[in-house]
């Protein structure tokens, strides 16, 4: 595997898991029992933290990467073991 394919699946990884972390931890201002700013949004995020949740990300990602990468050398899950219809798609001898 080229090293461009590891920082492409990366990247992808690591857009993936910011955006499923994204509604974790994050509490809205009525629930952090902060007051709100005149016409905010109720769902706003009173304690978003972007430094943290990039750093997270970053390890998550590479982690999925690492484990990525490790299963191309190594194979331990290939196409065939994923086909889950083999014995319905099979014709009979």
């Amino acid at each position: 595997m080229q090293i461009t394919s590891i920082i492409a699946i990366y990247a992808l990884f690591w857009v993936m898991t910011a955006f499923v972390m994204l509604p974790f931890g994050v509490k809205t201002h009525d629930e952090a029992g902060i007051p709100k700013i005149p016409g905010q949004a109720d769902s706003a995020p009173a304690n978003f933290r972007p430094g943290r949740h990039v750093i997270v990300a970053t390890a998550i990602a590479a982690v999925l990467t690492a484990l990525f990468v490790l299963n191309y050398v190594y194979g331990w899950i290939g196409a065939d073991f994923l086909n889950l219809f083999e014995d319905l798609l099979s014709t009979p001898s």
